[in-house]
């Protein structure tokens, strides 16, 4: 058995939650949870309180939520849990030179991409928009840069290609979860070994704009495909129907060439909305008005008239 390590863990949102987990469950010992402060959230603006906090209230885990960590009190409150190592999932505050100096062994990161591939903050939508067949999950040594320092395990896996970002989301998570603590093993017992990024190959996966999310038609059909299946939950793939908001949460890229202009509508029926693109039909299964539930399109299709339509 490897030597217990003391923890100290730094995440926010549900991604974040299986990692937590499967460290309590492991050898090792969370000492306390970081986490973003609550903020207001919902129609309602009330006080919401992060994935990570609520599951370490639930088991009984010490939380701290400063709303940053280059404030000195808030570096030397760190210090006082003599961590070993503070291991960072998510979390979304900067952590200056000084925090990554405290614990005894530094800052270990689960970055949900195959480093230095999609350094940044979402890899995951990155990946999908551009096409990548595989992705994966780094263990990283923390350092100064973004997303810059050694690497200590991978996991690698396929993306499928009608994979969404939500699944691909919860899968990276459970691969996330179970190289940390491997990975920690490895640290304890004195066998792993660093290794610096390649020097090739760096990429930077930009923060998702909402309005990324409205389609272009003139693109085709497979990248436009891509775009729908990155941005399943968020923020969804969009365009105007008589003027109104139509959201995409699921299409299928077909390789049928067409005359008609980007964005009109070719054929509705049973089998989904197919929609003429730059390059071949985007067939639009699930969709969803403003104001309205997400329906199959063929319910969807129930009253409306289509005939002649062009979505913009």
């Amino acid at each position: 058995m490897p030597a217990s390590l003391s923890l100290l863990f730094a995440g926010t949102p549900e991604f974040s939650v299986p990692a937590l987990a499967a460290l309590l469950d492991s050898g090792h010992r969370v000492r306390c949870v970081y986490t973003q402060p609550d903020r207001p959230a919902g129609r309602g603006q009330q006080l919401a309180t992060s994935a990570v906090k609520q599951f370490a209230l639930s088991r009984n885990l010490p939380v701290e939520q400063p709303a940053t960590l280059r404030d000195p009190d808030a570096v030397e409150r760190l210090a006082q849990w003599q961590a070993d190592v503070m291991v960072v999932v998510a979390y979304g505050l900067i952590l200056p030179p000084a925090v990554l100096a405290t614990p005894r062994l530094g800052c270990i990161n689960i970055h949900a991409s195959l480093l230095p591939r999609w350094r940044g903050a979402a890899p995951i939508h990155r990946a999908i928009l551009a096409g990548d067949r595989q992705t994966g999950i780094t263990i990283m040594q923390m350092d100064a840069g973004l997303d810059t320092g050694p690497m200590l395990l991978e996991r690698i896996t396929e993306i499928s290609p009608h994979e969404t970002a939500a699944v691909l989301h919860d899968r990276l998570a459970a691969m996330g979860a179970e190289a940390i603590v491997a990975a920690l093993d490895r640290v304890a017992d004195g066998s792993i070994e660093p290794r610096p990024q390649p020097a090739q190959g760096a990429t930077y996966a930009a923060k998702i704009r909402k309005e990324e999310a409205r389609i272009d038609w003139a693109r085709g059909a497979v990248e436009l495909d891509r775009q729908v299946r990155a941005f399943n939950p968020w923020p969804v793939a969009e365009t105007r129907l008589h003027g109104q908001q139509l959201r995409i949460w699921e299409a299928t890229a077909i390789d049928t060439a067409t005359a008609a202009q980007p964005g009109s509508i070719v054929a509705a029926n049973s089998s989904g909305i197919a929609v003429a693109t730059g390059a071949g039909l985007l067939q639009l299964t699930r969709v969803q008005l403003a104001g309205r539930k997400a329906v199959p399109a063929a319910q969807f299709l129930h009253g409306q008239q289509l005939d002649g339509v062009v979505l913009e």
